[in-house]
Order: C-alpha cells, then sequence, then structure tokens
C-alpha cells in the first residue's frame, strides 16, 4: 500500500489519520494530548505511532496542520468598513485566521495602539480598487513603516500602488508579503492569492514564531492553520457531491460554520454585494463553545429565544462549571445530556448567525436554503453515540423559528474519522484519494 500520514496539531488535541492513496480508504486512525506546554512534537509522534500501529508504515509522507498556541491571529485594515474592511475580513476567515481586530479608515495614533493590543499575528493591509483610492492605503502603509511594525504585514490592496508600498514597508524593515487585491472592481471579491499569501506567512513566521516546538521539524512539517485546510476539504468535498454543503463544527472555546455555495443568480442583482460575495465562507463563533465559552451559549440561547428562564439558570450552572474546569468529562448519562445540550444550542445559534451573515459583513445574508449536506464535526460529536449526534443534527436542520435562509432539505452525517482535515491535506498532491477519502468516510455515494 502506499500510504500517507495526516495529522492536525490541535490546541488540546493531535489527531492522526493514515490513508490508503491508492483506494482513498483510511486505514488508521488515533488521537493524543497535545504537548503545548513542552514540545508539539511529543505528542504528534505519539498520535502518529498510535495510528500507524501495526502497519509497518516506514516512509509514508506525513501532512500536517495545527492550530496549536491559539492559531492564526489576523487583524485587517482596509479604507472603509463596508466595502475593503469586510472583504479583508472574509478573506482572513477563509484563509483559517482567528480574526482579532478590523480598523477602517486612516490609522492614528490610538488606532496603533488599539491594533498592537489586538496581540495579532499578521496584518492584511488592504484598501482601494485596482485604479481606484490609493490615498487612505497609502497613508496606513506608511503609518506602519513610521510606527517600526514589526508584526507580518500582508499588502492585498490597489494593485497600482502596491509595489510602491510594499518597498516602502520593506525599506523599513517591516516584513511584508504581497498578493494581488482582495476586491479589485467594486463586488468582485478575489480571495485565492492573499489566502495563500497569509498561509505561507503563517507557515513562515507564526509556526516558528510560537515556540511550540525546540527544532525546526515541525515548521517544516506544517502544512498550514487548520481551519484552513478544513475549508479546503469541505470544498473538496462540496466540488464532490456537485452541491451546496455547510458544515458546523462545535469546539471547547469556538464553534465554526463553514458553507459552500453554487454560484447562481443570487450572484446578481439588488442582493449584490459591493464587497463581493465569497461563496466559500468560514465564520468564527468566539462566545460558543462546550466548554472555555459554554456559559457565552446559554447567554446567547436566551438572546435567540431558544431557552426558557427555567432551563437557562440550570443549564447555566452546568456551563459555569465546564468553562471552570475545561477538562471536565462527561462521565454519566446526565453529564453527556447537558454537553448534548450544550452542543444543539451552539449549532444552531452560529448556523443562524452564519444564514443572517452579519459574522462575515453580509447584509443580504447567505442563502443556505439549497444545502445538500450537513456535516457536523468536533469532539462532542465524533465521540457521541450516533442517536445522540443524530439528535443535535436533526434539531439544527428544524430551526426554522427566525425565517432566516437554513437548509430546507438537507441530509445530516458526523465526520467521526475527522477525515475533512485530511482530504484538505492531500487535496492538493493526492486529490483522487481526497474525494475517494471524502466520499467514502462521510457516505456521499
Amino acid at each position: 500500500m502506499s500510504l500517507a500520514v495526516c495529522a492536525d496539531v490541535g490546541s488540546t488535541y493531535t489527531k492522526a489519520a493514515v490513508v490508503d492513496l491508492a483506494a482513498g480508504v483510511l486505514v488508521g486512525a488515533a488521537a493524543a494530548p497535545t504537548t503545548v506546554r513542552s514540545d508539539v512534537l511529543h505528542g504528534l509522534d505519539a498520535a502518529v505511532a498510535a495510528a500507524t500501529a501495526g502497519l509497518g508504515v516506514r516512509d509514508a509522507p506525513w501532512y500536517v496542520c495545527s492550530s496549536a498556541g491559539g492559531g492564526l491571529r489576523l487583524a485587517v485594515i482596509g479604507y472603509e468598513p463596508l466595502v475593503t474592511a469586510q472583504a479583508g475580513r472574509r478573506v482572513g476567515l477563509s484563509a483559517g485566521a482567528h480574526v482579532v481586530h478590523v480598523a477602517a479608515g486612516r490609522l492614528g495614533a490610538a488606532d496603533l495602539t488599539t491594533l498592537r493590543a489586538a496581540r495579532c499575528d499578521v496584518v492584511l493591509l488592504v484598501g482601494g480598487t485596482d485604479g481606484g483610492d490609493a490615498e487612505t492605503i497609502t497613508h496606513n502603509a506608511t503609518r506602519l513603516a513610521r510606527a517600526r511594525w514589526r508584526v507580518p504585514v500582508v499588502y492585498a490592496g490597489n494593485g497600482d500602488v502596491r509595489e510602491e508600498l510594499t518597498g516602502l514597508l520593506r525599506d523599513a524593515g517591516v516584513p511584508v508579503t504581497d498578493a494581488d487585491n482582495v476586491l479589485p472592481r467594486i463586488g468582485v471579491l478575489a480571495p485565492a492569492s492573499a489566502r495563500a499569501a497569509i498561509r505561507a506567512v503563517f507557515l513562515r513566521h507564526v509556526i516558528g514564531g510560537k515556540r511550540l516546538s525546540r527544532g525546526a521539524r515541525f515548521a517544516r512539517l506544517v502544512r498550514a492553520a487548520t481551519p484552513d485546510v478544513v475549508l479546503t476539504g469541505v470544498e473538496v468535498l462540496a466540488d464532490t457531491i456537485g452541491g451546496d454543503l455547510a458544515v458546523v463544527d462545535v469546539g471547547g472555546a469556538t464553534t465554526d460554520v463553514y458553507s459552500v455555495l453554487t454560484p447562481d443568480e443570487r450572484a446578481s442583482g439588488p442582493a449584490r454585494e459591493v464587497a463581493g460575495n465569497l461563496w466559500r465562507a468560514r465564520t468564527v463563533e468566539g462566545d460558543l463553545g462546550m466548554r472555555w465559552s459554554a456559559p457565552g451559549v446559554v447567554r446567547a440561547a436566551v438572546e435567540e429565544r431558544l431557552l426558557t428562564a427555567d432551563e437557562a439558570d440550570e443549564l447555566g450552572v452546568a456551563a459555569a462549571r465546564r468553562a471552570a474546569d475545561p477538562a471536565l468529562l462527561a462521565v454519566d448519562d446526565a453529564e453527556r445530556a447537558v454537553d448534548a445540550r450544550i452542543a444543539t444550542l451552539a449549532a444552531t445559534v452560529a448556523l443562524r448567525r452564519h444564514a443572517r451573515g452579519a459574522a462575515t459583513g453580509e447584509r443580504s445574508g447567505r442563502d443556505l436554503r439549497d444545502v445538500r449536506l450537513l456535516v457536523g464535526s468536533g469532539g462532542v460529536l465524533r465521540h457521541a453515540p450516533t442517536d445522540t449526534s443524530g439528535r443535535v443534527l436533526a434539531a439544527v436542520l428544524a430551526d426554522h423559528a427566525g425565517g432566516w435562509a437554513l437548509p430546507r432539505a438537507a441530509a445530516a452525517v458526523v465526520d467521526v474519522d475527522y477525515v475533512l482535515a485530511a482530504g484538505g491535506l492531500l487535496a492538493e498532491e493526492h486529490r483522487a484519494a481526497a474525494v475517494a477519502l471524502l466520499r467514502h468516510q462521510l457516505r456521499t455515494h
């Protein structure tokens, strides 16, 4: 067999999968705690050793992604909030970043202070269509240069002044990478070049800079941020099924939602976004999670009128206990039922927000009515009994109380073996294997 090792070094657990490249099937899988307090290679090597036990794997290539150490923290600086700043934010999310700050307009001294306080890993500098306004992005690049900025910058704004401004930043010692304009024309969102540049900066500066490992081996192994890889896997799966697709990933601290929509007549007419339509998108809900953010789930559910006052009080106590002890394991039926309830609420609220479009800055929202497949992910769903995880996703699909465009007739499946990340890791070099793996494991024949 021709085998490949795929691994995701997460903030809590490191997951490893062994894939038969010829058949596109999973032949081994295991997980180990992420050893971020010592050297993440210890946990990575342990997970891979367990996944490959008995398989005779010697020289199989490794494909690794990582969100350890907080993943990729991105700040966006744009021209104005409803167009280029939002376009930059959408691109950052699609690149697997946690967007921690968005600024629009000319940077002042207070803005730079706020930017520093955001503790970003990368700054995405955007603004102006190609041939359009250049004054604002020139001002902002100049401010960064004069401020002796040392956080890596990705320039993805007005192409007419790209060479001039990247040269200005480099001369001032600012680490800068150039990319094509994310908004070359009004209504046209072009994320690919900036997404690739953010990925390159993540590998070059962030992975090494977080000191997750003592040597250079980990930096050589990692190919991208985990959410970037998962979105790639989602894109491959959507292309495979030939229709709209959504994924809800319920984690301990955040709930991520990915969707791939088919461009059609929705791309034009009155609903057309001046900041462009991103048909393959991701949102991150930082207040919705199973442990650290469990109290946020209760608060959000109350705001969404998904909980009665009595249930909110009772569930709030359980959520606070989980936030105080993120390592808490649900060991009996009562605790497992609480976890399932929190997961249902987190997934429901996250998908509502994604559909509304507020998190991506889309004023007309995301039309999820034609989604054919909803994939559930996250440990709470992967490790739950099939009937429990099925009920969670069924509740999400039955939620139409608010009237937003949620799926009308979608099938649901859980990514039990965490193959979306593996498929995304393999997609560039072994696309046929990635397609076969996703089809087989997620039963999309």
